[in-house]
């Protein structure tokens, strides 16, 4: 028995009468060597890596692969309840496993920003290659047609359209010229590409890993534009001028440094600051930091706090911050890959999506949303990188693929 001061008492011990757990698509991630491991591989310290990606996955803790409810980890009296807004599809043993365990309560939505870390599972990879040789294309289209059937049988898609209506969605593209100095800086960072193909034109896909371009110094060198940072700071001050307590959420990307740059961006500017998570910060001091842009402004310390939070993509899943919250800037479009053939435009445009998310949902109080794209140009207006991703990631198309719309 267990007394009542004790703490770390594991839940298994309890008999529940309703278990929910949510994020199950959580990928598993459970022992101090694989976050050390994973530390390790990302060199570089402001790379934006997540301390909470050592979650447990929901799905292995509701004892998917033990048969016997009796021996599940969880006892449960009337039912057992897996929430997700970003399933797995990418595999027919996943989707009938999932779909057999959710307790008829399986929420589908956003997909394709959790399948680069689904693929990762040794599991996947070594069904993949056992079945791919031994299956034709005919056959994996009856399966996953009548994988989807099942789906549309025995799960519950989640449809939100009634609680959005009245909210409207205002997305701006606010565009701003770089000065000829940082042209000389954007073209110089090319790294790899001969000297009379690098300008303003130069594509992701023109830069080649194989032969040794280095994407990554370019990309950085697009996020640390003064312009760029210039453009940040006119934007919160012009909404803090039409709502001088509205708080603003800034999303960058942490793998090129780029939450650092719009951080240190808004703390140069004395009337603005802003909230960011430092290296070293737990995830209880984190979960504080985001408290404050999750809840009202109630004591005077309160309303001093900067009005900005700066986040890495990294957090775009599964925060709330609807409530107090209805401005969201994307600091630079997202792009993941190391050039060629190496990107994936709907993940990409999944995971903003994923971000716009976390102000445009379900309990905004606000009747509208606005969203702000910040967008480089050249000095003379030429169209760089920002405007080729731009268009990329809001591509009709691309944008249909990763939401999943009515699979």
């Amino acid at each position: 028995s267990f007394k009542g001061h004790e703490k770390g008492i594991p839940i298994e011990y309890f008999e529940w009468e309703r278990v929910f757990v949510d994020e199950i698509h959580e990928c598993l991630c459970t022992t101090k060597d694989e976050l050390s491991e994973a530390k390790k591989n990302n060199s570089n310290d402001k790379s934006g890596f997540h301390r909470e990606k050592n979650r447990r996955a929901g799905r292995e803790f509701l004892g998917i692969t033990t048969k016997d409810i009796a021996r599940r980890p969880l006892v449960f009296r009337t039912a057992i309840f897996g929430l997700t807004a970003t399933p797995l599809l990418d595999s027919t043993n996943r989707v009938i496993e999932l779909a057999n365990l959710m307790g008829n309560a399986y929420v589908i939505g956003l997909s394709s920003h959790w399948r680069r870390l689904e693929r990762e599972s040794g599991r996947d990879i070594f069904l993949s290659n056992f079945l791919e040789p031994k299956q034709s294309r005919e056959i994996r289209k009856n399966i996953y047609a009548k994988c989807q059937d099942y789906l549309d049988f025995a799960c519950c898609k989640n449809k939100n359209e009634e609680d959005m209506e009245g909210i409207e969605l205002v997305e701006e593209v606010s565009a701003i010229r770089m000065t000829e100095d940082e042209g000389e800086l954007y073209k110089s960072s090319q790294s790899g590409i001969s000297p009379d193909s690098k300008g303003f034109g130069i594509k992701a896909e023109d830069f080649d890993p194989t032969a040794g371009h280095d994407i990554s110094r370019f990309l950085r060198q697009n996020a640390r534009l003064a312009s760029r940072g210039k453009k940040l700071v006119q934007l919160c001050k012009q909404i803090l001028e039409g709502d001088e307590h509205t708080k603003i959420v800034v999303f960058a990307d942490g793998r090129i440094s780029a939450g650092h740059a719009a951080a240190d961006f808004l703390r140069n500017e004395e009337s603005l600051g802003c909230t960011f998570f430092d290296e070293n910060d737990s995830v209880e001091e984190q979960n504080k930091k985001l408290a404050w842009y999750q809840y009202a402004d109630v004591t005077a310390e309160d309303k001093k706090r900067p009005r900005v939070l700066v986040l890495n993509f990294a957090h775009a899943a599964g925060l709330n911050l609807q409530a107090e919250c209805n401005n969201l800037i994307l600091f630079s479009p997202l792009y993941i890959g190391d050039g060629g053939t190496t990107s994936d435009p709907v993940a990409d445009a999944s995971t903003e999506l994923q971000a716009i998310g976390r102000v445009f949902r379900p309990g905004q109080p606000k009747s509208k949303v606005n969203v702000y794209r910040i967008h480089v140009q050249g000095p003379n207006g030429e169209e760089c990188l920002d405007g080729q991703l731009i268009r990329r990631n809001t591509d009709e198309e691309t944008i249909q693929m990763a939401v999943n719309a009515d699979d």
